[in-house]
């Protein structure tokens, strides 16, 4: 599995802590920026990594600012982006298990960097089901984008 992630500063130290772990998880990762914990626009990154995982060149992305809320907001712009901003580990879960979310946002001065990998982790680690009513969802959901 190929994960994109990018932070803006608010995101840069807990972005920096997952990449840590996914190292430990052994998990391929590309640093789409923020390079420091200098200012810089969050649009700018969460276009980079929804394209990266739209393009299929990353199979996954993680967004982290502030909030994780611009994050979300820009990503899910972007057609065949489906961004998720995710307290918990039960919605990482059914964000996949139900509408097969391709990106995670999350809060960096809003989540505590242990449970952001309890996040992390049940978000990679859970496959979309099956079910055709899900399936038939997030078509709909994908068809909205390419009117």
């Amino acid at each position: 599995m190929k994960v994109a992630i990018g932070s803006d500063h608010a995101g840069y130290d807990l972005k920096e802590e997952i990449k840590k772990f996914f190292e430990k998880l052994h998990i391929q990762s590309t640093d789409y920026g923020a390079n420091s914990p200098q200012s810089v626009d969050y649009p700018d990154i969460a276009v980079k990594v929804g394209r990266a995982v739209s393009q299929s060149k990353e199979d996954k992305g993680i967004l982290i600012c502030g909030t994780g809320l611009g994050m979300s907001i820009v990503a899910n712009k972007i057609p065949g982006i489906r961004a998720v901003l995710c307290t918990s580990e039960e919605l990482a879960r059914m964000s996949r298990r139900h509408n097969d979310a391709n990106i995670l946002t999350l809060g960096g001065r809003t989540t505590k960097k242990t449970l952001a990998k309890k996040i992390v982790k049940a978000f990679l680690e859970t496959e979309p089901d099956s079910d055709e009513r899900h399936k038939t969802r997030i078509k709909k959901i994908h068809d909205l984008t390419n009117r």
